[in-house]
């Protein structure tokens, strides 16, 4: 059967498109007073989205236990179960609990609990679902055995870093 074909019957796309990525820091993304300043866009046609505050709080949380490569998914527009992802790596079994661990803190401040948590006890991949939006917490070697980012690559990404925004 044609490769054409057996996608016209099972419904699957071919997810060939690339993906929109922005570079942000954390003074874009975290604002004072719990406020969130709008994300600076590179295509001005658009309007610059916001993230919300609890999504922001828990990428500020991450960054203070020296999350690394933290990258926010924007699932708003595509099929998804939830509008956020929040993907972020520790150094070893020890951080990612702590990220954890810090996050859970945090959101707890404000009121949230995770509706589920999964894969605290071996702290390879922890996954806190919030609802609204799913914090994933990695070592390198399991982040990169899954890449959340190339499968769910049609959602927005938002690389975010502690920098703040260079100036032109």
């Amino acid at each position: 059967m044609a490769n054409t074909e057996q996608k016209k019957r099972t419904g699957t796309k071919s997810k060939t498109a690339g993906i929109a990525r922005k570079r942000v820091s954390v003074a874009d993304v975290t604002g004072a007073e719990g406020s969130v300043p709008e994300v600076v866009t590179p295509r001005p046609a658009r309007r610059s989205k916001k993230l919300p505050a609890d999504v922001a709080r828990a990428v500020q949380s991450a960054l203070d236990k020296k999350a690394q490569d933290v990258v926010v998914l924007d699932l708003r527009n595509t099929p998804a179960f939830t509008d956020f992802f929040i993907l972020c790596s520790g150094l070893n079994t020890r951080q990612v609990k702590a990220i954890a661990d810090s996050v859970d803190e945090t959101l707890r401040g404000l009121k949230m609990r995770p509706a589920h948590t999964e894969g605290y006890d071996r702290a390879e991949w922890i996954l806190m679902d919030y609802f609204s939006f799913i914090v994933h917490v990695f070592t390198p070697q399991t982040r990169a055995f899954y890449a959340l980012e190339r499968l769910w690559g049609d959602a927005e990404k938002i690389e975010v870093s502690d920098e703040p925004p260079a100036k032109a």
